[in-house]
């Protein structure tokens, strides 16, 4: 039988509430004398307001000439309003800077989403907004990504907040944390390949499931199955409501998305009062969270907890899921690299079967080709293509002039996918890592202190389900295999249908 939701009950959406209105006007008020009296009214209050308007329209106007006065970086800025967005969104992204930076250079302005932007690709100016200038800028993201995640997460901060919140995270997910993770990675790995085994299966999807899992028990420890149920279906209506329009009316997705935020705040709410009843923080993120008491902050709030849980969990699962999609499209378009991985995989699992026992830590640090094929892998798809500035004060920076209140994004993708630093970018070749990149040219994760605390992690499942997957089965792309979709996270075309079906083994 099922495991049932108690949640479940709370319906994520409910029809519109019925609407009725009854005017009666006295007798004495004609049409003719209604729209006098709607005239004089309306030019009485023009009169008081136009003082208003004026001055809620000077700062504007200021800011205007502020900035035409000073030298803006190249670049056009499209239709008032709307910008450039219809460009950016009715062809593809890459393709939209990729023009850009050709025309105006490394340096260049346009208008996207409703803003002003400037669009920084070069590493010299990736280093300055996201390291030795990072005080100047703060990370920015639509006001409805931030209700649906929650304003307390550290990916909305900077500061002393956002430090103190890192390190927590961070802790969670270092090496000495991590070595206890691979024999339950593994066991999920051993659980999820025999349900492919020749069937054709969606690649994006089987991996977001299995990527949540990992989350899950990286954020959490060992928690019920019913509990996991329900914080697995809640997340799934959050995920649609985060790419759609944010209306928050009765039957959109947003609106949707918002009541499941409130259902899984409850949720972790009451995972929270358990383990505090029963003295104990217990495993995960969660644990290290429930833990934390200083000088400065006694203890972190609920909300505080809950807004970072729901914000490591929707970061965690849904980027390592397209690494991982990649890096089978990878592996299955250059067949020789699949050879190499194998064998590099098989001469490891020949070791683990005569000394009889799992997958450990120090395994997954011997798998040398296999780590490269993932770094290249995050070079080439760049999962990560850009991230959302703001500058909080004018910034000069090499004779430009950045507003404050402009929005500054580092194209990562165009760096890692330039010739300067990776010789001849669209081949996929992973032993152009055997030399370490230079500084500042490979940033599959981001810089600086906003960098991505999960980067390790993401890294351990990858290598335990190539190891399993590439000495056990092989896998067929189905149909066209080219082409690529955004949801947000470039990913193939139909998130990668391919076959799974077991190989022979040869003895061991």
């Amino acid at each position: 039988m099922q495991p049932h939701c108690p949640f479940s009950k709370h319906k994520l959406d409910h029809p519109p509430l019925p609407l009725s209105l009854s005017l009666s006007l006295p007798p004495s008020l004609s049409p003719s004398n209604m729209q006098a009296l709607f005239f004089h009214a309306s030019l009485l209050l023009l009169l008081a307001f136009t003082p208003f308007i004026v001055f809620s329209f000077l700062p504007s106007l200021f800011q205007c000439f502020r900035v035409k006065s000073k030298r803006l970086p190249p670049g056009s800025m499209g239709w008032p309003y709307i910008g450039e967005t219809l460009k950016l969104y009715t062809q593809n992204p890459n393709t939209f800077f990729s023009n850009k930076q050709k025309r105006y250079g490394d340096i260049f302005k346009t208008h996207i989403l409703g803003c002003p932007c400037i669009m920084i690709s070069s590493p010299a100016a990736a280093k300055f907004v996201l390291v030795s200038g990072a005080h100047l800028f703060k990370p920015t993201y639509p006001p409805s990504k931030e209700k649906m995640i929650g304003p307390e997460a550290l990916f909305f901060h900077q500061g002393d907040y956002h430090s103190m919140l890192k390190k927590l995270v961070q802790a969670s997910f270092l090496p000495s944390a991590l070595r206890g993770s691979v024999f339950e990675i593994e066991h999920l790995v051993l659980k999820i390949l025999p349900s492919w085994e020749n069937k054709t299966i969606n690649t994006l999807q089987e991996m977001k499931r299995f990527a949540f899992d990992v989350a899950i028990i990286a954020v959490f420890g060992p928690i019920e199955d019913l509990e996991k149920e329900c914080i697995k279906n809640l997340y799934n209506c959050l995920e649609k409501g985060y790419n759609s329009m944010p209306l928050n009316l009765p039957g959109t997705p947003f609106h949707r998305a918002m009541k499941a935020r409130k259902l899984l705040h409850e949720i972790l709410r009451k995972m929270m009062k358990k383990r505090r009843d029963n003295k104990n923080g217990g495993e995960g993120l969660l644990g290290v969270l429930l833990g934390f008491k200083d000088e400065k902050v006694s203890h972190l709030t609920d909300s505080q907890i809950a807004d970072n849980i729901i914000g490591v969990i929707f970061a965690a699962h849904d980027t390592t899921a397209s690494v991982l999609t990649w890096t089978l499209k990878y592996l299955f378009d250059n067949e020789h690299l699949l050879e190499s991985v194998t064998r590099e995989q098989e001469e490891i699992r020949r070791r683990i079967m005569k000394e009889r026992r799992g997958l450990t830590w120090e395994d997954t640090r011997v798998m040398t080709f296999t780590s490269r094929v993932i770094q290249e892998t995050l070079r080439s798809a760049s999962i990560l293509s850009f991230t959302f500035r703001e500058a909080v004060e004018d910034v000069e920076f090499q004779g430009y002039f950045i507003p404050k209140g402009w929005k500054v994004l580092p194209l990562f993708r165009s760096i890692h996918h330039c010739a300067d630093f990776f010789p001849h970018p669209d081949r996929f070749d992973p032993t152009r890592f055997e030399v370490p990149p230079r500084p500042n040219t490979y940033m599959p994760f981001g810089s600086g202190v906003h960098s991505c605390p999960g980067s390790e992690l993401a890294k351990l499942e990858v290598l335990v389900l190539i190891h399993h997957l590439t000495t056990k089965y092989r896998w067929e792309v189905m149909g066209d295999a080219d082409g690529i979709q955004y949801g947000p996270f470039p990913v193939p075309k139909q998130g990668l249908p391919v076959k799974v079906s077991s190989r022979k083994i040869n003895s061991m």
